[in-house]
């Protein structure tokens, strides 16, 4: 007879991670990583940076995890502020970093909901289950690549779905990859700007240049996923 998980055990990652986003939110802590702090500290950051490069990309890198775990709304400036202070050496490192959060959160989530919302969900969960695994890695490497759902939604959708977690790691890895790198080109852009103590324009973020390649990508991805649809109607 086996025995019932512990409900402590399965709820408790997860438990501490909403806590941290909790304690997050009611302290403001997001001033300190804003790109109007950002902008007023750029020189001082810059400076350190300069003396101590390994150390620098170690707390961005454990930083930036933690932002992804936690789920904490301030992916945008870390990516903004690592492409402009690393430059282009921010992009691995963001790519792998939140990564690793991702795995943390989709671990933490399939340990407490998994079961619990397959069964409760009804016919519903049951079909969209079946769509997702039929093609779980290109269709969370579209939403991957495609900036429109919220990246924690993303996280945990697919530990809810049962999706496997090397599928997981690696649709994840590769369907940031481009919009990190974009994301990271305009941070690397803002330099003279922050240089001067001033804030960048962060509107340029919103331009259909950006976007646009981005949801190409993001179609690409869905196509193997058409196809199969596609030529099990012509059965």
């Amino acid at each position: 007879m086996t025995s019932k998980p512990n409900p402590i055990k399965r709820f408790l990652p997860l438990v501490i991670l909403g806590l941290g986003l909790i304690l997050f939110l009611a302290f403001d802590l997001g001033r300190f990583l804003s790109i109007a702090a950002l902008a007023e500290n750029y020189n001082a950051i810059t400076a350190m940076v300069a003396q101590n490069l390994i150390l620098a990309v170690v707390v961005f890198f454990c930083l930036y995890v933690v932002a992804v775990a936690f789920s904490l709304p301030i992916a945008t400036p870390l990516t903004l502020t690592g492409g402009a202070v690393l430059g282009y050496l921010a992009a691995p490192v963001i790519i792998l970093a939140a990564t690793l959060g991702a795995l943390i959160l989709f671990l933490a989530a399939r340990g407490a909901f998994a079961d619990t919302l397959t069964k409760r969900a009804g016919p519903f969960m049951a079909k969209l289950s079946k769509g997702f695994h039929e093609q779980p890695f290109f269709w969370l490497l579209a939403l991957r690549l495609i900036p429109l759902a919220p990246f924690w939604a993303v996280n945990i959708a697919p530990a809810c779905l049962g999706m496997r977690t090397g599928p997981y790691v690696l649709a994840t890895l590769i369907g940031i990859a481009p919009g990190t790198t974009v994301y990271v080109a305009v941070g690397s852009g803002f330099d003279a700007v922050l240089s001067a103590g001033k804030a960048p324009d962060l509107s340029t973020l919103g331009d259909i240049r950006i976007i646009a390649p981005l949801v190409g990508l993001g179609v690409l991805a869905l196509i193997p996923i058409i196809a199969q649809k596609f030529f099990k109607k012509g059965d």
